[in-house]
């Protein structure tokens, strides 16, 4: 599979070459060590091609110390290509996700923790995921003994920059194709060079002559928010690119042939059920799946999804199997041969050729699983599913009327989202109410629990302040809710949410100890009580210095001086042991 894999010494670092070792991931690297910056953004950079006897192979990967097991090398050379049915000449671009061989890994890189902490939800590193973000290109050469040019430059990485790494290749690849290996050398030390993605930043990322600036959303972000304006250009010439966003997709272009089950397939998604994807190239059926596990935010999809998958993927048998229930995962094919293989799936997507920009393409039908055929399917979204909430006949009305005016995407999607993004607030007031009233927490005392999520209480309380009443979509909310308690979505909610209290808990009771008279406790305190205090302050600076704990810095000065405080109250002999030398 990889023409380069295991040939020949090992290159010096810096040099083009494809990646030898079986063990996969890369070494801890310090900030000042080569590639560290690179890091932040890339796992790596990949260029396979197709060879006559080989079939796709891995070219190169660069830096070439990177290191990828053969699973992860066969995988990303069969999802690098459009599949044979897909028959996509030109240039086309697109994106795929795939597991990492020997499960989620501790985070290697040393600003992992510090932007996930920041980060939205959706937008954290992928423990255990690589994303793959491809530019192929088949074009007619008749210097090849195929006939046909066949290359794709693929962009590893686990942040899910799906529209800046987009843009990143429309400028690399091009140029790339023309020049080959010195081009990209250039370019990755380019990147080498780039700040690293800091939430709640806008960044100036220059590369081959063009600066593109993005603003890297912050988890304290409010969804309204207009896109990030451009800033600091008085000192940039050429005026950069702007990116209005590093990930978000044109939900409009996306849905434009299902609009008229929108609402169906967000509850599909929103309940985690299995859902097939079948498009006609990777890059409609990447963009739908992208869409799709999208449409949750600010809520995170909490199960697995695939924008493109191919019969050849180590998982197909995993995925395919009839001797259990299918995964919760959104599954993006383009080959017909999976209608076969997963008709016993619940929920399947057809989509059609997409049409030019201009009146709204035809709409898939709703049908029954029943109407399948294994060959020649028609498009449409079969399903038994009846949805608990009515479809939305007035915004649909609008969105027409949106296309017949030419109305710009961007405004058609905000319509979109503005309806079909989770109206859950409820959920969130309810588990507020959970936490312990801040009065109740005092200095010496362990703080109180958090009160268990209720479903019986919560779902009372959707009767006066429930979403039917300020949502414009109407319908069985009772029944949604009950059976996105069921949903790994939920699960995935209900477990950040829970750890997020718990830290601001933990937050409130450290300013609470900082803010009494630590002097006035000590005096009736036996040695034993006062180290104790002394180890549980310092575990708590830690995690506090370690980002983990939301406090301001004057308490984590103040907590410092507590400890050197109750350090010093105590005999010699103690003191030593608890501040060696």
């Amino acid at each position: 599979m990889d023409a380069l894999s295991g040939t020949g010494p090992p290159r010096a670092r810096g040099c083009l070459g494809a990646a030898g070792p079986r063990s996969s991931g890369r070494a801890a690297r310090t900030p000042a060590a080569p590639w560290a910056r690179f890091s932040a953004w890339l796992e790596c950079v990949c260029v396979v091609t197709f060879d006559l006897e080989l079939g796709q192979a891995l070219e190169l990967v660069y830096p070439n110390d990177f290191r990828l097991t053969d699973k992860e090398k066969s995988s990303i050379c069969y999802l690098s290509f459009p599949d044979s049915h897909s028959g996509c000449l030109g240039d086309t671009q697109f994106s795929f996700r795939m597991r990492q061989c020997g499960g989620q890994r501790s985070p290697w890189h040393a600003d992992d923790r510090h932007y996930n902490s920041r980060a939205p939800l959706a937008l954290q590193r992928e423990p255990a995921h690589y994303f793959g973000y491809v530019y192929f290109r088949q074009v007619k050469d008749s210097s090849v003994k195929r006939g046909y040019f066949q290359k794709s430059l693929v962009l590893v990485s686990r942040l899910p920059f799906v529209r800046l790494f987009q843009a990143l290749l429309s400028l690399i690849a091009p140029e790339y194709f023309d020049k080959l290996a010195p081009c990209l050398e250039a370019v990755c030390s380019e990147i080498d060079q780039w700040p690293a993605p800091a939430p709640g930043q806008t960044l100036n990322l220059p590369v081959m002559g063009v600066v593109v600036q993005v603003r890297i959303p912050s988890r304290v972000d409010k969804s309204e928010s207009s896109p990030p304006k451009q800033c600091d250009q008085e000192n940039l010439l050429p005026a950069p690119m702007v990116l209005a966003s590093v990930h978000e997709l044109d939900l409009f272009r996306c849905f434009r042939p299902v609009l008229t089950h929108v609402q169906t397939l967000w509850e599909l998604v929103l309940l985690g059920e299995p859902l097939l994807v079948l498009a006609p190239s990777p890059d409609v059926s990447s963009e739908m799946v992208l869409a799709l596990t999208s449409c949750l935010q600010p809520l995170r999809f909490c199960c697995d999804f695939r924008p493109y998958f191919t019969i050849h993927d180590s998982e197909f048998k995993e995925f395919t199997t009839r001797t259990q229930a299918p995964p919760n995962v959104v599954l993006g094919v383009t080959n017909p041969f999976f209608i076969k293989t997963l008709q016993h799936w619940p929920h399947i997507l057809r989509v059609g050729e997409p049409k030019m920009s201009g009146d709204l393409p035809k709409q898939v039908k709703l049908k029954k699983p029943s109407r399948l055929k294994t060959l020649d399917t028609k498009p449409g979204l079969y399903t038994a599913y009846t949805a608990h909430l009515h479809r939305d006949k007035a915004l649909l009305k609008r969105l027409l009327k949106g296309v017949q005016k030419k109305r710009p995407s961007d405004v058609q999607s905000a319509l979109l989202w503005g309806t079909h993004s989770p109206p859950f607030p409820t959920q969130e007031h309810y588990m507020a109410s959970l936490m312990p009233l801040q009065k109740s927490i005092t200095p010496w005392k362990t703080p109180p629990q958090i009160r268990p999520f209720s479903q019986d209480d919560f779902l009372r309380s959707l009767e006066h302040a429930g979403p039917q009443l300020t949502c414009i979509l109407k319908g069985d909310w009772l029944g949604l809710y009950r059976r996105f308690f069921k949903s790994p979505h939920f699960d995935g909610w209900y477990r950040q949410r829970h750890k997020e209290m718990a830290l601001k808990l933990e937050a409130l009771h450290l300013e609470a100890i900082c803010e009494a008279n630590i002097e006035t406790w000590m005096k009736d305190k036996s040695e034993v009580e006062i180290v104790d205090l002394v180890l549980k302050l310092r575990e708590k600076l830690v995690r506090a210095q370690g980002h983990q704990l939301p406090v301001k810095e004057a308490t984590l000065q103040r907590a410092q001086l507590y400890i050197e405080t109750v350090i010093g109250s105590l005999p010699k002999d103690l003191q030593a042991v608890l501040c060696p030398p």
